[in-house]
């Protein structure tokens, strides 16, 4: 098995297509670069026209798990099993590559583009719950992805939620999108939906922890997942509201969904982050570094650098450990930062686009690695606790766990994150 980075697609350029194993993990950055560079990314060619070989990886190869058979699982231990739902077995795809004349493609209504020249039937609707800046952010991406028929804001101040709607819609022809955009107050009235993002809760102030957020936000989200479970019994929930491990989790026993599709999203953005900072202390572009944020959102996220490359190599060989190590702890406390320069919020563009990415990938199902917060399966020593790991996404949500070869250090800091994790939970309960 190989990982195909961005730097392997600006490789093959001038080809025009790069060959990979069914196998093959093939990053979210590799598969925007090649939209960008119109490289097609074929699976399952017997020949290469790029060697595997010759090509960076984020580390050893990958192995994936399957996450345990729901029934097996319960909210904690010593509950009974959970009756569950079978996941949707609905087929979505992503939005096309740009095109050159106008930066978009001319919209076609009735089927969206699969992202390999070819079109599929468009997907339902997804809603968006919470009309803060991160739900509008969210649903401005998933508008213009073009994926869906329909984008529907849910916020308990419906004329908010109903202004944004509006707003959003009238950039369709500015964003060449067909999708059509509503604003409701409840999760009755959005209706069905094939995904629902999870935003809503009260956002941090200066001076406050995630953890501090738990009692308020947890009434919240138990509420909305269990709406949520009513209205659309197959969907898949993506939870981005803090503390976010905790409220994943919390998210998943109040649904009663199967863990695989209940999925928190932190490790996209906290990973984004460590990025941005990374290319500011040197590394080259940045979607030119891999790397992996996992463990909590939060003080003891984790960032193993033995995984982490940057254009291809080892990112040790392009920044020094010492700027290395203030790139983590920056990423690791990059929410704090934001909410002290802006006074009043919390951030919302890198949230918000990061959960819109999550949503996405599942929706093209071609088995992208990202990481998430996912409810632990035993892979890496874990068990019965959400916690930020890689973790492979499909249209029904997380298709397994994938194990990297860690260091002892990093794997030793990964457990501690995750017991961390329990013990703010057994508060909650």
């Amino acid at each position: 098995m190989t990982v195909w980075g961005a730097a392997a697609v600006d490789e093959a350029a001038g080809a025009g297509v790069v060959h990979v194993g069914a196998r093959d993990v093939v990053t979210p950055l590799a598969r925007e670069r090649a939209r960008e560079l119109g490289v097609e990314i074929v699976v399952g060619s017997p020949t290469a026209l790029v060697s595997p070989a010759a090509l960076p990886t984020a580390g050893p190869p990958l192995a994936t798990r399957p996450l345990p058979d729901p029934a097996s699982v319960s909210a904690r231990p010593g509950s009974a099993p959970r009756p569950v739902r079978p996941p949707s077995g609905a087929l979505f795809r992503r939005g096309a590559p740009l095109a050159p004349s106008s930066g978009r493609p001319s919209p076609r209504r009735g089927s969206a583009a699969d992202g390999r020249g070819g079109r599929v039937a468009r997907v339902g609707r997804v809603v968006v719950v919470g009309a803060g800046n991160v739900g509008m952010i969210a649903a401005m991406r998933l508008a213009d992805a073009d994926t869906f028929d329909e984008v529907v804001l849910v916020d308990i101040d419906e004329g908010r939620a109903a202004g944004i709607a509006l707003d959003l819609s009238h950039t369709a022809a500015l964003s060449g999108f067909t999708t059509r955009v509503r604003g409701v107050g409840t999760v009755e009235e959005a209706g069905h939906a094939a995904y629902v993002v999870l935003t809503a809760g009260r956002p941090r102030t200066p001076g406050m922890s995630r953890s501090d957020l738990i009692a308020t936000n947890a009434e919240i989200v138990g509420d909305v997942a269990a709406r949520v479970a009513r209205t659309s019994p197959d969907a898949v929930i993506v939870v981005v509201t803090n503390p976010l491990d905790e409220m994943t989790q919390h998210a998943w026993v109040s649904s009663g969904f199967p863990p695989q599709r209940v999925v928190g999203m932190a490790g996209v953005l906290d990973t984004a982050r460590f990025q941005a900072l990374a290319s500011l202390a040197g590394a080259g572009a940045a979607d030119g570094v891999a790397a992996w944020a996992l463990g909590s959102h939060g003080e003891e996220m984790v960032i193993p650098l033995s995984q982490a490359t940057a254009g291809g190599r080892p990112i040790l060989e392009r920044v020094g450990p010492a700027d290395l190590d203030a790139a983590v702890d920056r990423a690791r406390g990059s929410g704090a930062e934001v909410v002290g320069l802006l006074r009043s919020g919390s951030a919302f563009m890198a949230p918000g686009m990061s959960a819109a990415r999550m949503v996405l990938a599942m929706v093209a199902d071609r088995g992208d690695v990202m990481p998430a917060a996912v409810l632990a399966d035993g892979s890496y020593g874990i068990r019965d606790v959400y916690v930020g790991l890689p973790a492979r996404l499909g249209r029904g949500g997380v298709l397994g766990i994938v194990e990297l070869d860690l260091r002892p250090a990093e794997l030793a800091a990964l457990r501690e994150a995750a017991e961390r994790i329990r013990e703010r939970l057994g508060a909650l309960t």
